[in-house]
């Protein structure tokens, strides 16, 4: 909070110790904190929507500071009393945050307030001593108000409830962690009546959704939290990094500028440098320390850094004695660190309201610009950046929208119930319904659930282990046994972590049988292989393999006589590009005047591309097809980010191999997919064999996309997330936990047989729902397909046209080891950008810029 001496309507609210430590200060209380103080004490739960550094914090504990104040303290010798507020965030480094700069005005005014943090890195001694003595304000996150409302004495803990604040709200609503926080929600407003929440945000795309999850819903009524909003603060003063260097056509790495970063790092106090990924922050820390002359204190943060690793870096940021931090989302979120002075964000965004909330880390005072550097990763990643730089000065936002609660966390939290106490079910339905996720849920499907948490289905009820929770004579829900209950609290969560496979090379014999054992190769993530059916190919450490199946935790593979693997790069693990973006980059190709905005260099890309090709319009599906050695290529200009290209490429490679045409892969960005084949792809798509009309038909999400499910292990792996969640299958056991491969082994094991003999099962129910709207992106593609129909344009060229340079390099793309390995990928490439600029770019600079940027993006 900056200091303010004008005086405030409303600020007689506050109580004189309040009062006096804001006049010590020379502070005065903004008018958004007297607003929320005011109407909270009148009884309304709100949503405060202010930028960063405008004491949304300390508003949305004013309500309940004053409120402890007026109570006074407790007297030796009274009655249990239970904890006042509830601080709920969606990160423990938040939590721990918010204690250290909550507790400096407590302590200064003289509160009697006793402030505590419980996460899961809480000692289990500190966790039972606050059930025995609470504290008057529980600074926590989702997955412990899950434990602590399925206890026993959750009631007696919760009684004396008045307020939930939720930082961060928008980062909590739209993910299966924001389900289970909703249904956690109701159960507290059953077990507090009179409680009020406060809704804290930065970044809203949709209010009022946000403010009807803060609130009871009731069926037939607009039921929604308050709304406050704070002013709008000092305008970020973004720049995009203008190198020296040659932008490079693809990758992400982004190492073409990383001396200029490091002379940014040094001409500021203390830099925030974002990335998307965990292997890019590691990527870029490396580049950072062998260019660190001065050896500047420069540090590492992600999720995948032990805990204790991570507290270290935090408390050095806190005591200013870091000259950077690489990080990934691990803290986009509200941390007051005042002497960060400028965020850089490598690559792009992908969301105008993530970059909004990343640009918020620096100086975190709302009456003075914070400064960032967007550095573009590629070419297409300049006009990306331009958008979102574009979007944060007009204020436009594009958070995920919130979507239906999830059945599988549905299933853990009615466990959690019977945990806590015997339920009847009438009365549970209406409790959960109340919850927003959760309101339109049918009273079927609820009795579904119920019933899987009781059996484990029909084709799993004569195992006694699936039966967790017994209908006894009075008619409400317990568990079966104590045991259920201590599984229940080991496992609770809906955080699934994505295990690794082990590659094993297998011989295939004259029949096309594989057989076991085999070489190891190394190990890959899951969730490249599970799109992949029996025969595709794909390249890893410099080979093509042919994938022939996954056996438990490996992935089974033999050597493929190919030089055209189907599957050439894996590139998951990224955000998606947002709707909106992908719009503003459309609008922005459209329409030349805005190119005057871009690099020399990318203005030059763009013309040429108009004059051998063309620029694709706003709503127009830009199509080319081209030869290129003995392969014939498709290029599609779609835009709407890598999820859906992945399964827009299984998809048209299923269509074209049933028109005869041969395909032999695809390759997608985010920007674009590239699909080739042996046979002529433009003579067929002139002859209308087929014509990319039907091609491109709305019914490929039909039977082809059902087809193709069948034959991938997508969907079997979905199943084994949603079976944990769901406490169908325990990862955790006292004192002990499962392998990777004993979890999949089980969760195989169940789906085939519930596909076999009960394919409506509830959880293969909520299987397909995740896919669809997460792995595979199906809404997104299902709204482009109607975009764009009527509205397909097709070159047919005779070379490769310079927009097409960045997915054709994607193409093997994949780690290779060997100098000799880099230089001769490095020189195709000169020779394709050659090819499609007609020799202008080689002419600009020597041959010899082109290898670094190229080899680098190879070699990581």
């Amino acid at each position: 909070m900056n200091a303010n001496d004008s005086s405030q309507p409303g600020a007689d609210a506050l109580p004189r110790p309040f009062a006096d430590w804001f006049a010590a200060r020379r502070w005065a209380p903004r008018a958004h904190q007297l607003e929320l103080l005011t109407r909270a004490r009148a009884g309304e739960s709100l949503l405060l929507i202010a930028p960063t550094g405008a004491g949304k914090t300390l508003a949305g504990f004013l309500p309940s500071l004053t409120d402890l104040y007026a109570r006074g303290r407790i007297k030796p010798g009274s009655a249990f009393t239970g904890i006042h507020t509830l601080y709920i965030s969606p990160l423990k480094a938040l939590a721990v945050d918010i204690e250290r700069n909550l507790t400096i005005p407590v302590e200064e005014m003289g509160l009697p307030v006793r402030i505590e943090t419980r996460t899961g890195d809480t000692p289990q001694s500190k966790r039972q001593r606050q059930r025995l003595n609470p504290p008057d304000i529980l600074l926590t996150t989702p997955e412990q108000v899950a434990l602590l409302i399925a206890n026993g004495e959750a009631e007696r803990f919760f009684k004396d409830l008045k307020f939930v604040v939720f930082d961060e709200l928008h980062s909590l609503v739209t993910s299966k962690r924001g389900h289970l926080l909703s249904l956690g929600l109701a159960r507290l407003r059953r077990l507090a009546p009179g409680l009020r929440t406060i809704g804290l945000s930065a970044t809203v795309a949709e209010p009022m959704d946000l403010r009807r999850w803060l609130v009871e819903q009731v069926a037939g009524t607009d039921h929604h939290a308050g709304l406050v909003l704070g002013p709008e603060g000092a305008k970020p003063i973004i720049t995009i990094l203008k190198s020296e260097e040659r932008v490079p056509w693809s990758g992400h790495s982004a190492r073409y500028a990383m001396p200029e970063v490091y002379q940014a790092i040094r001409e500021h106090r203390t830099a925030l440098l974002f990335v998307n990924t965990r292997s890019q922050a590691e990527l870029l820390f490396q580049e950072l320390w062998n260019i660190n002359e001065e050896t500047l204190p420069i540090a590492l943060h992600h999720g995948s850094l032990d805990v204790a690793q991570r507290r270290k870096v935090e408390a050095a940021m806190a005591e200013n004695r870091l000259r950077a931090v690489v990080a990934t989302s691990t803290l986009d979120l509200g941390i007051d660190w005042g002497d960060v002075d400028l965020v850089i964000h490598v690559g792009a965004p992908k969301g105008a309201s993530r970059l909004a909330q990343r640009i918020g880390r620096a100086n975190h005072r709302m009456d003075e610009p914070s400064r960032a550097i967007l550095v573009p990763a590629n070419r297409f990643e300049v006009m990306e950046c331009q958008a979102a730089l574009d979007a944060n000065y007009i204020g436009a936002q594009d958070t995920p929208p919130m979507t239906e609660g999830a059945l599988d966390v549905l299933a853990q939290h009615v466990l959690g119930m019977a945990c806590a106490a015997p339920f009847d079910e009438e009365a549970l339905f209406a409790e959960i319904t109340s919850a927003a996720p959760y309101a339109a849920l049918p009273r079927q499907t609820f009795s579904r659930v119920v019933d899987f948490v009781a059996t484990g289905g029909y084709a799993l009820r004569t195992y006694e282990r699936y039966a967790r929770i017994r209908k006894t004579k009075d008619g409400l829900w317990r568990v079966s046994n104590p045991q259920v209950a201590q599984q229940y609290r080991l496992n609770l969560g809906t955080i699934v972590e994505m295990p690794m496979l082990n590659l094993r090379l297998v011989k295939r014999n004259a029949r096309g049988s594989t057989g076991r054992g085999g070489a190891s190769l190394g190990k890959v993530e899951e969730y490249f292989l599970e799109t992949m059916s029996p025969g595709d190919t794909f390249l890893f450490a410099g080979k093509v393999l042919r994938f022939e199946g996954i056996r438990e935790n490996e992935c089974l593979v033999s050597q493929a006589f190919s030089l055209d693997p189907k599957v050439p790069v894996y590139a998951g693990g990224k955000f998606p590009l947002s709707t909106y973006l992908a719009e503003q980059v459309r609008a922005m190709l459209a329409d030349p005047d805005q190119w005057r905005a871009l690099p020399g260099q990318v203005r030059d890309w763009l013309s040429i591309q108009r004059d051998v090709s063309m620029v694709p319009k706003r709503d127009e599906l830009l199509i080319e097809t081209f030869p290129r050695g003995s392969r014939h290529y498709m290029v599609i200009y779609a835009f709407e980010g890598r999820l859906a290209h992945q399964t827009l490429g299984m998809l048209l490679t299923r269509r074209l191999e049933r028109a005869g045409l041969k395909p032999l892969g695809f390759v997608a960005t985010d920007y674009s997919l590239a699909v080739w084949a042996l046979d002529d792809l433009a003579g067929a798509f002139k002859s209308r064999r087929p014509s990319l009309g039907e091609l491109f038909d709305e019914d490929m999400l039909g039977d082809d996309l059902e087809a193709w499910l069948d034959e991938s292990w997508m969907l079997k792996r979905t199943f084994r997330n949603c079976a944990v969640i769901a406490g169908l299958i325990d990862q955790r056991h006292p004192g002990k936990e499962k392998s990777g491969r004993q979890v999949t082994v089980s969760a195989d094991l169940i789906y085939d047989v519930l596909r076999s003999h009960e394919p409506d099962h509830i959880l293969l129910e909520a299987t397909r729902q995740d896919a669809a709207s997460g792995l595979l992106d199906i809404a997104r593609l299902g709204a482009m397909l109607m975009r764009i129909k009527g509205h397909i344009t097709h070159r047919a060229l005779e070379r490769i046209s310079p927009l097409a340079v960045p997915v054709m390099l994607e193409i093997g793309k994949e780690p290779v080891s060997g100098e000799a390995h880099d230089s001769v990928l490095a020189e195709a490439a000169e020779d394709l950008i050659a090819e499609a600029m007609g020799d202008v770019e080689m002419r600009e600079g020597s041959r010899g810029e082109w290898p670094d940027d190229f080899s680098a993006e190879r070699q990581h």
